[in-house]
């Protein structure tokens, strides 16, 4: 695979899995400074990990929300809150893999995880409140 089908494949799962709004957020305020990482995070973290096919979409989402909360990374761990329901992750699941930081990463960790989780949910159930409103 070369780079150019390495990064329309990222591009898809990138855009599968955070949703057309998120991606085309990020596309929009693409510059000269930031083009390159761009492009490389969606070669490589969507176009090349993203996509194999040794763990389904959902594994991926909840390891990559335990080890947002390990390293401590807020606006990542909210991001893919939202990214984990694209992939069917449950709000069930997401508790338990917080449960299972507390363990490994600390409870402080984990305490901060819980309010950011559920400031994703309070914006998400807003949202769906308003579009069952529209």
């Amino acid at each position: 695979m070369d780079d150019r089908e390495r990064y329309d494949e990222g591009m898809t799962v990138r855009r599968a899995v955070l949703g057309d709004a998120h991606v085309d957020r990020s596309l929009g305020n693409l510059n000269d400074f930031n083009r390159t990482f761009q492009d490389f995070i969606t070669r490589y973290a969507w176009g090349e990990i993203w996509t194999r096919p040794g763990l389904p979409l959902h594994t991926r989402s909840l390891i990559t929300l335990a080890m947002m909360v390990a390293l401590n990374r807020e606006d990542e761990f909210k991001m893919h809150v939202r990214a984990g329901f694209h992939n069917g992750v449950t709000r069930a699941e997401m508790e338990e893999v917080l449960l299972q930081t507390a363990i490994y990463c600390g409870l402080p960790a984990a305490n901060n995880a819980f309010h950011w989780a559920q400031s994703v949910f309070a914006a998400v159930d807003a949202e769906v409140a308003a579009a069952g409103k529209a």
